[in-house]
């Protein structure tokens, strides 16, 4: 039986569906460790000084950057009592995680979020974001062989379009708490 502090839960998604918000509120009420493979990624672009686009294309010719960063996911999985954030933490802990979310949302609305957060016009955050989307799913078929489209691995898929983060909250704490109890 899966005892809390072992739970290994996976959060992934395309960007701007708010899995990161799910996830640091779920590791929170829990009492679990917190890892996001887009903060790794985005601390890597920040260190360099150099936009997301333009270490994904980088990303594009050297596998290095996307397998150093899945490999410190996967060890992160082994050693449980964590929830990872991530594009594909799911297919990488898809052995090891206790439960396995999925989270899309329309596309429009994902871009205002993305724009809201970043504090950029919509249409910049459209462009980077489809750019960078075609990017990792170029990657990682090319790379692991994974389509990012198959969400047949997942235990949970989730539309974020309309829901409040509440309302989402208390569908995944309902979920958890189950697990917790029939684990």
């Amino acid at each position: 039986m899966t005892k809390r502090k072992d739970l290994v839960i996976t959060m992934s998604g395309v960007h701007g569906v708010g899995k990161s918000v799910y996830a640091k509120a779920i590791a929170e009420k829990y009492g679990l460790k917190y890892v996001s493979s887009g903060m790794i990624f985005r601390g890597i672009a920040r260190r360099r000084n150099i936009s997301l686009e333009d270490l994904s294309r980088e990303a594009e010719v050297s596998p290095e950057l996307d397998k150093s960063i899945d490999n410190a996911m996967i060890e992160e999985g082994k050693r449980g009592g964590v929830v990872l954030d991530g594009l594909l933490v799911g297919w990488m802990l898809k052995d090891i995680a206790d439960i396995k979310f999925w989270f899309k949302a329309d596309d429009m609305v994902r871009f205002s979020r993305i724009a809201d957060r970043d504090g950029v016009d919509i249409n910049k955050a459209m462009k980077e974001t489809v750019s960078r989307e075609k990017s990792e799913k170029d990657r990682f078929m090319k790379y692991y062989g994974i389509d990012l489209d198959d969400l047949s691995i997942y235990n949970y898929v989730i539309d974020t379009t309309w829901l409040t983060i509440d309302d989402i909250l208390m569908i995944l704490y309902r979920i958890i708490d189950r697990y917790i109890e029939r684990g």
